[in-house]
C-alpha cells in the first residue's frame, strides 16, 4: 500500500476520533460507539488507526451515532479523495467487470498520446474477443466477482473502436513471453498472434516486442499505461492504481522509454511473434 494512501488513510482515522470526542450529547468512548453501531470494539480501532478502509456506509453509520449526520459528506470526500488513487478490485467489481472496463474506455478516448507496457498479457484494446473472455473469466474466478463476461467483452471490444477513428497514437510494448503464455486454449492464442500481426503498420498503433534475449536496463515489473503525460494506470493483484503527480509520472516515463530501447519493431516484432505462433502450434 502506498504511503500517500496510508497517510490519507490515516487522516481520515484521526477525523473520525475527533467525531467521536466531540458528539454533541458528550465525548463517546470507543466501547459505546462501538455498542451504539452493533460492531466490534477492534473494528472502530482499526478504522481509528487507520489500518481499516472504511466504507461509505461505515462512514454514515459512524457520523450518525456520533449525533453529526451533516458531516457524512465531508467524510465520504475524504474517501473518495484517496479511492481515486487505489481503486481496490474488492470494491471496483461489486458491480462486475462492465463498468470497469467502460471506465478504461473513457479513459482511453479522453486520450491523444497513450504509452503501455504490457508483461502479463496482450493489452486490452489488441485483444480478440476469445482472448479478452479467457482473461476476464480468470480475473472473475480469481476476484470472487459477478460473471458479466459478455457484458464486459463487449464494452472491451468497444474500445478497438478507438484504434480506427484517428486523432490519437497508440505506443504498445509487450514482453515476448506475452505471447506465449497459455492465459487460453492454444488455438485461441495463435488467433490473438495473428491479430496482433495484422495491426503492425497501423497508423495509429506502434507495437514494439521486448525478446527475451534482449538486454534489459530494468526489470520488466508490472504492466502500466501513460496517458497523455497526465495520468498512469498500473495494477496489482488487489488494486489499480490511477496516478497523477508530476513525480510518478516522470518515472513511468523513463521506465517506458528504458523499455522501448530493448523493443523491435516492424519486420523484427513480425518474426518475434511468428517464432511465438510456431512454438503453440509447431505443426
Amino acid at each position: 500500500m502506498s504511503t500517500d494512501y496510508q497517510q490519507a488513510r490515516e487522516a481520515l482515522g484521526i477525523r473520525l476520533r475527533e467525531l467521536r470526542l466531540s458528539a454533541p450529547d458528550g465525548r463517546l468512548t470507543g466501547t459505546a460507539l462501538a455498542r451504539r453501531l452493533g460492531w466490534s470494539n477492534s473494528k472502530v480501532s482499526k478504522l481509528e488507526l487507520g489500518r481499516q478502509t472504511a466504507t461509505p456506509e461505515d462512514l454514515q453509520a459512524w457520523a450518525e451515532a456520533c449525533g453529526q449526520p451533516a458531516l457524512y459528506e465531508e467524510l465520504r470526500a475524504r474517501l473518495a479523495g484517496f479511492e481515486s488513487h487505489i481503486r481496490s478490485w474488492r470494491r471496483q467489481l461489486v458491480g462486475g467487470h462492465k463498468p470497469v472496463q467502460d471506465a478504461h474506455n473513457e479513459a482511453q478516448a479522453g486520450s491523444k498520446v497513450l504509452h503501455a507496457w504490457e508483461s502479463s498479457w496482450i493489452v486490452g484494446v489488441l485483444q480478440t474477443p476469445d482472448y479478452a473472455r479467457a482473461v476476464l473469466t480468470r480475473s472473475a474466478e480469481r476476484h470472487k466477482s459477478p460473471l458479466d463476461i459478455e457484458e464486459a467483452v463487449r464494452a472491451r471490444m468497444k474500445r478497438q473502436e478507438l484504434l480506427y477513428s484517428g486523432g490519437r497514437k497508440y505506443h504498445v510494448i509487450l514482453w515476448e513471453p506475452v505471447l506465449r503464455s497459455l492465459v487460453c486454449p492454444p488455438s485461441m492464442l495463435i488467433a490473438q498472434l495473428d491479430r496482433l500481426s495484422g495491426v503492425i503498420g497501423m497508423d495509429t498503433v506502434e507495437l514494439g516486442i521486448v525478446p527475451l534475449t534482449a538486454a534489459l536496463k530494468t526489470p520488466p515489473g508490472l504492466g502500466f499505461w501513460i496517458y497523455d503525460d497526465r495520468q498512469v494506470v498500473t495494477e496489482t493483484w488487489h488494486a489499480e492504481l490511477w496516478l497523477d503527480d508530476s513525480d510518478s509520472i516522470a518515472l513511468y516515463l523513463r521506465i517506458w522509454n528504458s523499455l522501448r530501447e530493448s523493443a523491435v519493431y516492424g519486420a523484427d516484432a513480425h518474426n518475434v511473434i511468428n517464432a511465438a505462433r510456431r512454438s503453440v502450434n509447431p505443426l
